[in-house]
């Protein structure tokens, strides 16, 4: 269920409304990773002198060059983590077209789904987002200790709290909030394994910038397949879904 739920959202990247909003957020995810690049290269050249002078080297200039290179290698790097943030605050941004484009190819016989409200979706993501931020905080500190199994520990979590977010927010267009609660809580294992699908690209640079599109679009499948007949209902109107 969740390889096919992956794979069909793969197979939707040449659909024309699923490759614009495909290639809105991966803009968007280059912009935000570049003005954090910019930042961190201006701290750079801020604290590193034009000249330095180095024991029997004399002087030397090219300190600051170097270490602006080397930080492109670090943002790639550091792009790793980044985009754990960057993936949860997507959601407030382009899931519900997302959602739109794969229902409108691959459900059409649904009534369309409630769109979520900016502010609405924006408080979830917050949260969301805070909470990722304070797990990868502490996930930093157990690296220390457990320094072998830090990818896996960083897949593993990332891939539970990503998946709690996308299929909450996804089910929230066909359901009340109680009964989204109730269906994730229900199907729980299954959340967790296709987050950590989602999760484990994050690990690799620039393949991780398709995430949060290709991730929303999957868990869009997920929660259809899940939505079975002795389930809730997926027709839920958009007035009850508030």
């Amino acid at each position: 269920m969740i390889l096919g739920s992956a794979i069909r959202a793969l197979r939707q990247v040449g659909d024309p409304a699923f490759r614009r909003v495909l290639l809105l957020g991966l803009a968007l995810t280059v912009a935000l990773l570049f003005a954090v690049y910019a930042a961190f290269l201006g701290l750079v050249n801020w604290m590193v002198p034009d000249t330095l002078d180095i024991p029997m080297l004399g002087e030397v200039t090219w300190v600051d060059d170097l270490l602006s290179g080397a930080s492109v290698i670090l943002m790639l790097v550091m792009s790793v983590f980044l985009m754990v943030p960057v993936a949860s605050a997507f959601t407030s941004l382009f899931l519900d077209d997302v959602a739109d484009a794969v229902e409108a190819r691959h459900y059409p016989a649904l009534p369309p789904g409630r769109r979520v409200g900016i502010l609405e979706g924006l408080g979830d993501s917050v949260k969301f987002m805070g909470v990722l931020i304070l797990a990868n905080i502490v996930a930093f500190v157990i690296y220390a200790f457990f320094l072998p199994f830090g990818p896996v520990i960083f897949i593993v979590m990332n891939g539970y709290l990503l998946g709690r977010e996308y299929f909450q927010l996804v089910a929230l267009r066909r359901l009340s909030r109680p009964e989204a609660k109730a269906m994730r809580r229900r199907h729980a294992a299954t959340i967790w394994g296709a987050g950590t699908l989602m999760a484990l690209p994050l690990t690799v640079p620039l393949l991780n910038l398709l995430v949060p599109v290709l991730g929303a679009a999957t868990f869009t499948h997920l929660f259809h397949r899940l939505a079975t007949p002795a389930g809730p209902s997926v027709r839920t109107s958009p007035d009850r879904a508030r």
